[in-house]
């Protein structure tokens, strides 16, 4: 029986994915194998020796302590692309409401009718204060190319936009799913040198932290319109509010509000609602189970933040996954201890990333515990697993 505790409330499409006959779960469980969680952080959490895994139920991790869990051999998923959907139609939104004032609209029509006017004889006349330029044939620049960046470039090629994307990591898969009139520029200056508007789908790290700040908002166009659903510590907030005040950005939307932020009357700011939809909660949940399990069950990794993705279809009658660092010779000694003893490797898959590797090892024989040990012992030797 594997032990899932949760954090957050997970949508029940997701826990349906784990069988109940094999899978204990709850936000009471203890000394569990794995987490689902969403935005609860973990920071300070203290891991129990039993866990084994943690699945985030959508993108962002800053609430998990990568690190740490690393070093305990902990491997932690995300779900990329769960939510994308509902990020690129917000991001639609965004851009609708920073180039005309509707928020504004909005309220001072209320305001009108609250304060005893009839709204009728004077919209006419106040509609003038709102006004704003359309989406069509302006140049939107997206910073980011992944799941949701890739979505957002396609459909505002739609809309008759002309798009340039910057993206320094670019995959494989990113590159095939975006439309070939996109621009994709090797230097994001140049993306800023053109862009009537632009939106950050970027992960939140120390490379990419304040990436929008001065000197980025020195290279734009006057007037251009910013858009950060990724995260708030992508945008240098202080040079934000100077180029606000400079007229050098014109509106800035954002689902990442501080007090100072909302205190300037450029900013439109929402309570983060990127992948506020019940679709997108569901999606997360459904693929951070599936992940979760998969790992638990099979020792697969797929979309982990912090060790490589590993996939092997499951051949003879035991599985060894062996999680250790990313150092010369390691695959060498453990298939060195594995012949000392006389068994033989039916099939074998390593990976690295960054300083850790991970190596899944199918066995055409039981081997003794002894032999467990002997590989736990292995000098950076991190974890060692048994399945089957």
């Amino acid at each position: 029986m594997y032990r899932i505790k949760t954090f957050n409330k997970i949508a029940p499409q997701g826990l349906a994915r784990l069988d109940p006959g094999r899978y204990q779960v709850g936000e009471d469980v203890a000394e569990e194998a794995g987490i689902l969680v969403r935005s609860a952080s973990l920071l300070d959490y203290p891991f129990p020796e039993s866990l084994l895994a943690i699945a985030r139920a959508g993108v962002g991790v800053n609430n998990i302590p990568l690190d740490r869990c690393s070093e305990s051999g902990v491997a932690v998923f995300s779900t990329p692309g769960a939510n994308a959907n509902a990020v690129k139609e917000l991001v639609l939104c965004a851009m609708l409401i920073s180039s005309r004032d509707i928020t504004g609209a909005v309220r001072w029509v209320r305001n009108q009718a609250d304060s005893g006017v009839e709204v009728e004889t004077v919209v006419e006349k106040g509609k003038a204060a709102f006004v704003g330029p359309e989406l069509y044939r302006k140049a939107l620049g997206v910073i980011g190319l992944g799941a949701i960046g890739s979505l957002v470039a396609n459909v505002a090629l739609d809309l008759g936009m002309d798009v340039y994307g910057f993206d320094p990591f670019l995959s494989v898969d990113a590159a095939l799913r975006l439309d070939r009139h996109v621009h994709v520029v090797q230097d994001v200056n140049e993306l800023y040198k053109k862009a009537d508007y632009i939106t950050a789908h970027i992960h939140f790290n120390e490379k990419t932290r304040h990436m929008i700040g001065k000197e980025a908002f020195d290279a734009m166009k006057p007037g251009v319109r910013l858009i950060n659903l990724a995260r708030g510590g992508v945008v240098d907030d202080e040079a934000l509010l100077a180029a606000l005040d400079a007229g050098k950005v014109t509106a800035y939307v954002t689902d990442f509000p501080t007090n100072k932020l909302v205190a300037n009357p450029h900013v439109i700011a929402m309570p983060h609602l990127g992948a506020s939809t019940p679709e997108s909660e569901q999606n997360c949940a459904v693929m951070a189970a599936e992940e979760l399990r998969d790992y638990l069950e099979n020792g697969n990794i797929k979309n982990s933040v912090n060790l490589p993705d590993v996939r092997l279809d499951r051949s003879g009658v035991q599985r060894l996954c062996v999680l250790h660092k990313n150092i010369p010779a390691m695959l060498a000694s453990i298939t060195a201890l594995l012949s000392r003893d006389g068994v033989n490797v039916e099939n074998l898959s390593n990976k690295s990333k960054g300083d850790y590797a991970y190596t899944l090892v199918d066995l055409g024989a039981r081997v003794e515990p002894a032999v467990l040990e002997d590989l736990r012992n292995l000098p950076n030797v991190i974890r060692v697993r048994s399945i089957g």
